[in-house]
């Protein structure tokens, strides 16, 4: 009876699996109430596009794509005349050529050797700004143990030996996997990788004692908490404080207008700066979750109040360093041809700019 009860939760959880980072399943949208606390006081110096602008945006639900969802309710973007659409793509092959046509104008990037090689082999993108990091000590995207390890394994190094689910290797999941070996003492000899490539399969892995660990992502990792298949071990920021895990990408063409390119990311800023309110200072909280409620796969707004959220820079600052530092790991381990200019590839100068327009983000009190 136990086995039919988890199977069934199982096939229920696999349709939020992927909230915080990938694909969902489209929902008929519902009405979310228009809030605009702030009467566009902080649209700086900026006035309104003379024509009404498309901008197409390749996000397919996750929620590191708050701060574009959180705009379009809030009605920021049409504040500088911007007509914002959403669009997805199958996968990231389909994707990139899109944004470097100029198909598609702004784009979710998640760091992978893939990503990495498309621009190494000509494929002009631009990374702009912070889609996706770590909280330090409340992770998004961290290990997780069985039950049948909490006796066991009380710190890094007593990972050795065990069996760890990892969903993919020459990606940010083999980064983090990495760093973390690293920072416990440990080679790749010491412990068994077992490839895991979907996250909700983890769950019934480490349940049954397949596994003894995973690197898994909310919302199943507060789901998997709830129903008592494993818990949260440390916290990825531990052992990789400043991992890049996604980027704002746009097309070249969307970077040469300048007039569109400054407001668009002066609107995009205001919906991240309303969401770090909300889930960080418990501004206006209820109101931004009905927003990602409607936008994600995440439809249990109880839920969105468990979660470790993803964090999202409200200055837009990316850890540079680090995402070099991802490129440099998947050269080395011979998953990247050719190289990349990365003076050209990274582009912080529109988040910079639109930055001393609104000025530098304040926390707000809780």
């Amino acid at each position: 009876m136990k086995q039919w009860t988890k199977v069934g939760w199982f096939a229920v959880v696999l349709s939020v699996a992927t909230v915080l980072g990938g694909c969902s399943e489209k929902e008929p949208a519902k009405p979310v109430p228009v809030t605009k606390p702030n009467d566009g006081a902080e649209t700086g110096q900026l006035g309104p596009l003379e024509k009404r602008t498309k901008v197409v945006i390749a996000e397919d639900g996750a929620a590191s794509g708050a701060g574009f969802y959180i705009a379009k309710e809030r009605g920021y973007f049409d504040d500088y005349n911007i007509d914002v659409e959403f669009t997805d793509f199958a996968n990231s092959d389909d994707m990139l050529p899109a944004l470097a046509a100029g198909e598609v104008s702004i784009a979710g990037g998640v760091s992978t050797a893939s990503f990495f090689n498309a621009i190494a082999q000509g494929i002009d993108v631009r990374i702009i700004a912070d889609k996706g990091h770590n909280m330090p000590g409340e992770s998004y995207f961290s290990f997780v143990i069985g039950n049948h390890m909490k006796d066991v394994i009380k710190d890094y190094p007593d990972f050795k030996g065990k069996k760890i689910g990892v969903s993919s290797r020459n990606s940010i999941d083999g980064y983090i996997y990495e760093e973390m070996l690293k920072h416990a003492g440990l080679t790749e000899d010491d412990v068994e990788y077992v490839h895991i490539a979907d996250f909700g399969a983890m769950l019934g892995a480490i349940d049954s004692g397949t596994i003894d660990a995973a690197l898994n992502i909310e919302p199943l990792i507060a789901q998997g908490i709830d129903k008592g298949f494993h818990v949260r071990f440390g916290d990825a920021t531990d052992y990789a404080p400043e991992s890049q895990i996604a980027m704002v990408l746009a097309s070249p063409q969307f970077m040469e207008d300048e007039e569109l390119s400054i407001r668009f990311m002066a609107a995009y800023l205001q919906g991240v700066r309303d969401y770090n309110d909300a889930f960080f200072a418990e501004v206006d909280k209820e109101a931004i979750i009905k927003i990602m409620v409607k936008h994600t796969a995440l439809k249990d707004p109880e839920l969105w109040e468990k979660v470790f959220v993803t964090g999202l820079d409200p200055d837009g600052k990316m850890f540079v360093e680090d995402i070099k530092k991802q490129y440099d790991m998947y050269k080395a381990n011979g998953a990247i041809i050719g190289d990349i200019d990365f003076d050209k590839a990274i582009d912080t100068s529109l988040a910079e700019e639109a930055v001393e327009l609104l000025g530098e983000y304040e926390a707000a009190s809780k």
